[in-house]
């Protein structure tokens, strides 16, 4: 999982820089090891200006630097979530990419990980590529360059910074996960892999006259600016291209049917505001809720939270079983979330450092603690015990999506089941563990239902989210 944001403009190019800048903090929550924008004047086909360093947005991107791109008319921008490469060290596994191709300098910006990546790894130095990093992302960036190469004969009279034809053979040869913005000197493309496992949008800027003054593409429309027009989720198969003549889609590919949405994405990692699938976040982890609370038998004083991307769950559990909602932990904003530091020590330390509780609200309560998920149990564990600490009567847990079992090949930081804690303990061992009154998940068969009952069904294209960190079933062969 990672921030991918990509900006060009209609007309004039004042503030492009700090669009793209604004739009990667706004994307902040899907990525906090690195981040980095590319960009380019439009007129030179060899040369980009680069920002990229490891850290937060507002700690790479300054003032001082984002002053270099004044001036550029295409900027695109990665927040990192290592789920493939080395974690902390090497400047070189930043994004975005940068590879000077035959048709000039095209830069890349990856959400996502490739199933067959070891493959392919193998196929590209077998070919005589040499790769200064172990990421996926690099890989495909550099069979993008092939393609261009092998089809540089043919571009005669073709626009210089048009790259459709090779990122659809691109494509072709790739399999899942990938959401990308690629840039050429000119312009960007919007990609999305035939499964739609990453989601990917795109929107205009206007002015305030109403005319576009740029368009925009992002992982979540929680990056667009206030005066921005969602305009359509990119569809899975799908190459978008933005320009200043426009938005328009240059290719489709077969979707895959049925589809394979990451389930994550609406369990956790997605923004509140944000629109996926047509829905609004918010709504559908309401709606898990409600489906939990209906699924539940509890009698309970309160109805509490994690916070924070389980407190929508937290109101619809409240609202279903007429159980009054209360705040009982405090969150630090300014420590990280525990679940994307990159080790666990660094995941245990923070818990503390992240949580108070709110002990008036907590003595002598029976609590229903809802949370969006329980990976390793390090966090609940602790959290059960501060509250008992502080005087609560009862801590039951209820857990707004089915158990992680499985390790995740496409995008989430879990490699293994080594560390799961679903994997290797039942639940009533789960709940012993953690110290909790009794503990609930939501059922696989509840969580598709509430995720896909606001799904618009378009032709074409049949709804479909990947649960493989759930039951095991992947949607696609596994290269292990």
């Amino acid at each position: 999982m990672c921030g991918i944001f990509g900006v060009v403009a209609a007309g004039s190019h004042e503030n492009l820089n700090i669009i793209a800048a604004n739009g990667l903090a706004s994307l902040q929550h899907r990525g906090t090891e690195s981040s980095g924008l590319v960009g380019s004047n439009g007129i030179t086909k060899d040369h980009v200006d680069i920002i990229k360093g490891h850290g937060l947005v507002r700690d790479v991107i300054t003032e001082e630097n984002i002053s270099r791109m004044d001036g550029n008319c295409v900027i695109i921008g990665h927040n990192r979530y290592s789920t493939a490469g080395k974690k902390k060290s090497g400047i070189n596994c930043v994004q975005p990419f940068v590879v000077y191709t035959a048709m000039g300098t095209v830069a890349i910006a990856h959400n996502g990980e490739l199933v067959d990546a070891k493959q392919k790894r193998k196929e590209v130095l077998h070919e005589g590529v040499g790769l200064s990093t172990d990421t996926d992302s690099e890989l495909i960036a550099q069979m993008i360059a092939k393609a261009i190469a092998l089809n540089v004969k043919c571009q005669y009279g073709q626009d210089i910074g048009d790259i459709t034809r090779e990122l659809a053979v691109t494509m072709s040869a790739l399999n899942m996960s990938y959401s990308l913005l690629v840039m050429t000197f000119d312009r960007l493309y919007a990609i999305r892999d035939p499964f739609g496992n990453r989601p990917l949008c795109v929107g205009t800027v206007l002015s305030p006259d109403g005319n576009p003054e740029a368009f925009i593409a992002s992982s979540e429309s929680c990056a667009f600016p206030a005066n921005a027009k969602f305009e359509f989720e990119v569809k899975p198969g799908e190459i978008v291209e933005l320009s200043k003549k426009g938005i328009k889609s240059v290719w489709q590919m077969k979707p895959n049917t049925p589809l394979a949405m990451c389930i994550f994405e609406y369990v956790y990692f997605a923004r509140n505001d944000s629109e996926i699938e047509g829905q609004q976040v918010q709504s559908v982890r309401e709606e898990c809720g409600k489906t939990m609370a209906l699924e539940d038998d509890l009698e309970a004083d309160i109805v509490g939270n994690v916070p924070d991307s389980s407190l929508s769950a937290a109101i619809g559990y409240a609202a279903q079983s007429g159980i009054i909602y209360e705040p009982v932990l405090h969150r630090n904003s300014y420590v990280g979330r525990s679940f994307i530091q990159p080790n666990d020590l660094m995941r245990q330390n923070a818990i503390k450092l992240k949580f108070g509780v709110l002990k008036k609200k907590v003595q002598n309560q029976r609590i229903v603690l809802v949370d969006d998920s329980i990976v390793r149990g390090n966090t609940m564990r602790t959290l059960v015990k501060m509250l008992k600490d502080a005087g609560a009567k009862e801590v039951h847990l209820r857990i707004a999506s089915p158990p992680v079992k499985f390790p995740c090949f496409m995008g989430i930081n879990i490699p293994t089941n080594l560390e799961l804690i679903a994997a290797h303990k039942t639940i009533p061992e789960i709940c012993e563990y953690v110290g909790a009154d009794s503990v609930r998940y939501l059922s696989v068969d509840g969580l598709v239902s509430s995720v896909q009952k606001g799904i618009e069904r378009v032709a074409n294209f049949s709804p479909g989210h990947c649960t493989a960190c759930l039951t095991g079933k992947y949607p696609v062969s596994i290269d292990l």
